[in-house]
């Protein structure tokens, strides 16, 4: 009686300790000792969990944790900054699959007729597939081995009903009998794996944050259904936290996108909606750095709007020595953040944190948008779906009601890319072409090195 007292009073610790942990993750500045409340938290619940469970061989448990190490430690040290949004979908994936495994065994070894356990059983099954193929479907269009576009065939609305509907009457008839039942309960393995890839081909690459903000969700799901079937508070306290958590973060993101999470989570179920024909553009007007230095020199206020560009070409630490010269030149800074810029949830504010850029110049969209017209110059690096008028103006537009960093209303604005491509969206960006626009055409890192150059240079002069 004392030990169990002693485990669950563990158990409880570390669910607060996940509780706070989620908590101060919330803001960049604590987000690091959330972390690491977190991850005490976990260790405390799994050394308990092997203390107190009746382990069929230590041995093959050590060989688990040494595989897993090495994995961990080889993604966490190769894994790129620009491969961070494939692997999360990745490992949120292997998260759900490991956790349809465990009900997979439980329900293999001993089979019950008990609902209690064994609607967890099917739930676990049925999100835990969708969440496994759905998130390796993610990797591959982050990164881009798969189209990273919409994939859709004639009559994938019809399929998708019909395949959910196939679940839900298999997963009755599964329920009724559970014990006599294992041949239907492999095909609605099979389905759920189907499921997942079906759901997630038909969304195209600029919804990807929002899609692994709802595969978290789901992992942290299929965790709380597994503590239902093994009995394991722990898994259904944090796997709960995990799912609220997820889907809170889904909702925020569709709202920054103007699209309803239904729409996300069955995305092949709504018409595309085509843009107008383009009419005639003018030209892009494109500067050099000299001349944008020139412009930069005599700012008083710069806004500097941060894309997957600027991850892709590692500029970060370039961008942050640039802002501290524009400060020491009498310039006000600040970064202004889209909830979905980049191709995860908070991308570009584990981006400017590397580059050891203060968390009080990064602002959201919200507060920045009030006072861009007040702004001498807008710097986009790598951004361009989240900063395309568009949005406003254009009504065939896909991209149409999203709400975007409003740099067009900036004096100026110079826009930093290697061309004149779409982004992730595949829509056409009027802000090219606009009057107060000018294109600095090439690497991010080296033009902002050759305006660091260029501010150097004129102080050594002075």
């Amino acid at each position: 009686m004392d030990t169990e007292i002693l485990i669950n009073f563990s158990y409880i610790v570390s669910c607060i300790l996940f509780a706070f942990g989620l908590k101060m993750l919330g803001s960049p500045v604590t987000a690091r000792k959330g972390n690491i409340l977190s991850m005490v938290g976990m260790l405390l619940a799994v050394v308990v969990t092997l203390l107190s469970r009746e382990i069929i061989s230590f041995q093959w448990v050590a060989l688990g944790v040494v595989i897993g190490v090495v994995a961990g430690l080889f993604t966490a040290t190769r894994a790129k900054m620009t491969q961070m949004p494939e692997t999360i979908a990745l490992l949120h994936g292997f998260g759900g699959f490991g956790s349809m495994l465990v009900d997979w065994h439980a329900y293999h070894v001993h089979p019950t007729t008990s609902l209690i356990v064994t609607i967890p059983i099917f739930l676990s099954i049925f999100i835990g597939g969708v969440t496994f193929t759905g998130s390796c479907v993610a990797w591959g269009k982050l990164s881009e081995r798969l189209p990273g576009k919409a994939i859709k065939f004639p009559g994938m609305h019809f399929v998708n009903i019909a395949v959910l509907g196939a679940l839900l009457v298999l997963g009755f008839i599964f329920l009724s009998d559970p014990i006599n039942n294992y041949p239907i309960f492999l095909v609605i393995v099979a389905l759920s794996l189907i499921m997942g890839v079906l759901l997630v081909i038909p969304i195209g690459g600029a919804d990807m944050p929002v899609v692994i903000s709802v595969l978290n969700s789901y992992a942290g799901l299929v965790a709380c259904t597994t503590g239902f079937v093994i009995h394991n508070t722990v898994l259904i306290v944090v796997g709960a936290l995990v799912g609220a958590n997820g889907i809170i973060l889904s909702i925020i993101m569709c709202k920054a996108m103007n699209r309803s999470l239904a729409n996300v989570l069955f995305g092949g179920f709504a018409p595309a909606v085509k843009s107008k024909a383009a009419g005639e553009k003018k030209e892009a007007k494109s500067m050099s750095v000299e001349d944008a230095y020139l412009v930069l020199e005599a700012a008083k206020s710069v806004v500097i709007v941060p894309g997957y560009g600027l991850a892709v070409a590692q500029a970060q630490h370039a961008v942050r020595e640039l802002s501290e010269l524009l400060e020491k030149n009498g310039a006000e800074v600040r970064f202004a953040i889209h909830p979905v810029a980049g191709r995860m949830p908070g991308h570009m504010n584990v981006l400017l944190a590397e580059a050891n850029i203060s968390y009080d110049q990064l602002y959201e969209m919200e507060a920045i948008n009030p006072t861009m017209d007040t702004v001498d110059v807008a710097i986009v690096i790598g951004a361009n779906d989240v900063v395309n008028p568009a949005a406003r103006t254009d009504k065939s537009s896909p991209i149409y009601g999203m709400p975007i960093i409003d740099v067009d209303k900036a004096k100026t604005v110079f826009v930093l890319k290697r061309s004149m491509a779409t982004g992730f969206a595949g829509v056409e960006n009027d802000l090219f072409y606009n009057e107060n626009t000018c294109m600095v055409f090439g690497d991010a890192k080296q033009t902002l090195q050759s305006l660091v150059a260029e501010f150097k240079a004129s102080a050594s002069h002075a």
